[in-house]
């Protein structure tokens, strides 16, 4: 019953927002303007069609805000004025009642908030759709950022994910590609992804890894977080200062570059997935200031991503590929991933690669439409089987945010030129040269702490009973069965291990 009267409200904010008219502005139901206007007589709009469809999403709830922020990035795919009345959604969500917030900061406390803040401005700097933020200060005089849950908020959330997970299962049985897709999969990661930005100790956590990750950066700035003043529902952190990103003009007149700044970004994003395999991923510009001294300052970091080892050689070496125009090797690393059919045709997936991304080369960001490019790609999958990777859906989200960003900042950036570099050097440390002598520096340590057991192991394997075998043994050291183990592969190791020792000795 109550996904029945979401549904009627979503519904319902449409038609009272005149949504239906972006809708019936499609080609293919011209007939019916007509009838709608007719039936939707005592209907009196108000507004451009932009502000319509940005209050529409605010009254529909924190789902829809999302959805108009990742839309709001994408100026190539949206005309102008609906992205402009998108972008207000960034950090101008209508907060919350101040006193809800206090009343929420005394639970949490226990104790009045003037005996917790030395100030406590009640008035919010910024909404966003799940949080907003109050500056105060402690009482040691630190200026601390305050960041509220909004109330409620998850009961809203669970009936739009339920209507969401009904979706999944309508586009799963009702169209062909459906399965392949993997909607529900992709459905459920949102959900966590939701449920992570309930619980503001969670993001403290994610802000605390981040600013690990780049502590003395030149690149980035992360703010420290205050842990005896956070909460479930309440995260406190150290306030920065710096402009927002989308004031361009404010930026240049601090003397920032904003070249370089357009570079620093697409930087930081690769350090991000191929050095850490931990990534901010809601970089929309309400999140990202510039300091004065042309650093990022990262916000909100209820929304992360994390990446294993075998995703990021597959993205590196895909990246890497499609930089070097070897559609080939990015058709083999598709099939060796498992992600397409191991009876894919090679070369036809290879040519079909290769009629995508060509056309994009050696033109400058402004002129590349990488929603038109993506949807190319998405019908080239449709014909190979490719599998949609739920994992990797938050760096999809992540990279269109880097592209609409870099457009604003700098059209003219060549993000091939600016990318080739750092992944050149990522895939050298990690397959090359280096990549070996840092993983003998990293098994080394592990190996010199067994290398004293293994003559107590060959000496027992010998006086052994013969009824005894070397399985039990290496059973008993490794605390597992290994059973395909027998005493030449024990030896080969020993002398691997005294060899590696030896190695790491040298180079230490």
């Amino acid at each position: 019953m109550r996904r029945l009267l979401r549904l009627l409200k979503i519904f319902w904010v449409s038609f009272r927002y005149g949504l239906d008219e972006l809708f019936l502005g499609h080609e293919r139901v011209r007939a019916l303007r007509g009838l709608v206007k007719f039936l939707l007589f005592w209907r009196t709009l108000e507004g451009t069609r932009g502000a319509r469809l940005r209050m529409a999403l605010e009254d529909l709830g924190p789902i829809f805000v999302k959805f108009g922020q990742v839309l709001s990035t994408r100026r190539d795919l949206l005309p102008q004025d609906i992205a402009d009345e998108l972008a207000k959604l960034q950090d101008r969500v209508p907060p919350f009642p101040s006193a809800q917030a206090i009343a929420t900061l005394e639970k949490v406390y226990g104790k009045p908030v003037s005996e917790v803040f030395a100030e406590f401005d009640p008035e919010p700097v910024a909404s966003a759709s799940v949080a907003q933020v109050h500056f105060a200060r402690l009482p040691d005089g630190r200026e601390v950022a305050v960041k509220i849950l909004r109330p409620m908020i998850e009961e809203v959330i669970v009936k739009d994910l339920a209507l969401l997970e009904v979706a999944a299962g309508l586009v799963e049985t009702l169209w062909a590609e459906g399965k392949r897709l993997k909607p529900r999969e992709i459905i459920a990661q949102f959900d966590r992804i939701l449920h992570d930005e309930l619980d503001l100790m969670r993001e403290a956590a994610n802000a605390s890894q981040l600013r690990r990750n780049f502590l003395n950066s030149p690149l980035l700035v992360v703010p420290e977080v205050f842990w005896d003043w956070c909460a479930t529902e309440v995260m406190v952190m150290e306030r920065m200062r710096g402009i927002p990103i989308s004031q361009i003009d404010a930026i240049r007149a601090q003397g920032t570059s904003i070249p370089l700044i357009a570079r620093t970004g697409v930087e930081i994003f690769f350090t991000q997935v191929f050095r850490d395999g931990f990534f901010h991923a809601d970089m929309h510009p309400g999140n990202i200031l510039v300091g004065p001294d042309s650093r990022y300052i990262a916000l909100d970091f209820g929304i992360v991503g994390t990446l294993s080892d075998f995703d990021k050689d597959y993205l590196a070496q895909n990246f890497l590929a499609f930089f070097r125009r070897d559609y080939r090797r990015v058709a083999e690393a598709h099939i060796e991933s498992g992600w397409a059919p191991k009876d894919t045709a090679i070369d036809q997936f290879e040519s079909a690669i290769r009629a995508v991304c060509e056309p994009i080369f050696d033109k400058p960001l402004k002129e590349i439409s990488f929603g038109k490019v993506l949807l190319r790609l998405f019908q080239t999958s449709q014909r190979f089987n490719i599998e949609i990777q739920p994992q990797l859906v938050l760096l999809q989200k992540t990279l269109l945010n880097i592209e609409g960003l870099g457009r604003q900042l700098d059209p003219d950036l060549d993000l091939w030129k600016t990318a080739l570099p750092f992944l050149e050097r990522w895939m050298s440390e990690q397959a090359g040269w280096r990549g070996l002598m840092r993983g003998v520096r990293q098994e080394a340590p592990r190996w010199a702490k067994m290398l004293p057991q293994f003559p107590r192991l060959l000496h027992e394997h010998l006086t052994v009973e013969r009824k005894s075998s070397l399985d039990d043994l290496l059973a008993r050291f490794a605390g597992e069965q290994r059973r395909q183990h027998r005493l030449l592969l024990l030896i080969a190791v020993l002398l691997a291990t005294l060899l590696s020792w030896e190695i790491y000795r040298v180079l230490a």
